[in-house]
């Protein structure tokens, strides 16, 4: 069965929920209109239609744009090699989606993850906290109103005291150079007055 069969199968259980995209580059994308009904949405296809394998979820911010935010789901088959990636917007009020980790318990970390960067919400998460940042930071750094420059923190242990370069990245080290320190960002910008 092809990837836009099964998407069919999808569209036929769930009706006008799902929108069915037009093909690219042999990709199938279904779109979920409510993002409340994601978890058993997610459920139908694991179970009916054999997508066990949760690949990944991410997000995108549409900043200015309203839904602000989209979450992405790519879903497989490994016994039929089949790719389906499912999609569903929320805005910015509304950032909070049930969570898929009762469907794949490999989605807990890609949802704190998102939750972590993005700041959106995955009600009956088990363990939703930050995974990256520390506990306690007020911002969420993938964020398209974050700034590219990061921003100054009172906790000079944790990271950095001063915002760190916009050029190459705040995180971003050179290749070559005579030792790590040189290649370090903080390394290259002229102390301020």
């Amino acid at each position: 069965m092809s990837a836009l069969d099964l998407a069919q199968k999808l569209k036929d259980q769930f009706g006008d929920l799902l929108t069915i995209a037009p093909e690219f580059r042999s990709e199938i994308t279904v779109q979920v209109a409510d993002a409340q009904k994601i978890a058993e949405v997610c459920a139908f296809a694991k179970k009916e239609l054999g997508f066990d394998y949760l690949i990944d979820i991410s997000s995108l911010d549409h900043y200015g744009d309203d839904p602000r935010f989209t979450v992405v789901y790519e879903l497989s088959g490994i016994g039929h090699n089949t790719h389906v990636r499912l999609k569903t917007n929320l805005s910015e009020e509304m950032a909070q989606i049930p969570t898929v980790t009762t469907v794949w318990r490999t989605a807990n970390w890609h949802e704190r993850e998102i939750y972590d960067m993005m700041g959106i919400q995955f009600a009956g998460h088990p363990d939703l906290r930050r995974i990256l940042m520390w506990d306690g930071y007020p911002y969420f750094p993938l964020r398209k109103d974050f700034p590219l420059a990061g921003k100054p923190t009172d906790l000079p242990t944790v990271a950095f005291t001063k915002p760190a370069p916009l050029e190459g990245g705040p995180f971003v080290t050179l290749p070559g150079g005579k030792d790590s320190i040189a290649r370090e960002p903080r390394a290259r910008i002229p102390e301020q007055n």
